[in-house]
């Protein structure tokens, strides 16, 4: 974490959730750092690792002394800040598992990440194959990015609506 935290009055978690274990590594008022680990999943004791996870840190290093019950929604004004990352979508991703997906993208687009930057260990391969895109079927649409709104003047809620109605594979996530 970085060192304007340190001292600040306030509780700052990074928390990495994966597939087996939750890691957490938090400054807590004072200053100082720690790490905790706890099972990603234990339905039989909690929801939710993060949200557990700093919920015991609270309870141990409240410098108020408050508790914490599991189950009750966490008082957040001691806390600065929580980044939080996963393994659990990268490895579905890798791993090609999950949900079926479709890509929308704007207009002019189609091809982007199938056609990729050509990165490859040797670039006069010619026989190197490309990983298989991760999409099943391709929406564009006619847009541009604007500062606010992120959508054409007049077209927003149109162009949503029109997106579930154009994809024609049953089960595909937008």
């Amino acid at each position: 974490m970085s060192a304007n935290m340190a001292g600040d009055g306030k509780f700052h978690f990074a928390v990495d959730r994966g597939g087996t274990f939750t890691d957490l590594h938090y400054t807590l008022p004072d200053g100082s750092e720690n790490v905790s680990k706890l099972l990603s999943v234990d339905p039989s004791n909690y929801d939710d690792a993060p949200t557990e996870g700093i919920r015991r840190i609270l309870n141990e290093y409240d410098p108020t002394g408050k508790k914490y019950p599991r189950g009750e929604a966490v008082d957040t004004s001691l806390i600065g800040s929580i980044r939080m990352g996963t393994t659990v979508a990268t490895n579905a991703l890798l791993e090609r598992e999950g949900e079926r997906m479709g890509l929308v993208i704007t207009k002019g687009f189609k091809d982007l990440l199938q056609i990729n930057n050509q990165t490859r260990s040797d670039i006069f391969d010619l026989t190197c194959k490309a990983p298989k895109v991760l999409y099943e079927e391709v929406v564009e649409v006619d847009e541009r990015v604007m500062l606010a709104e992120f959508f054409d003047e007049g077209k927003s809620e149109a162009t949503i609506d029109l997106l579930e109605t154009q994809s024609s594979k049953e089960d595909v996530q937008q």
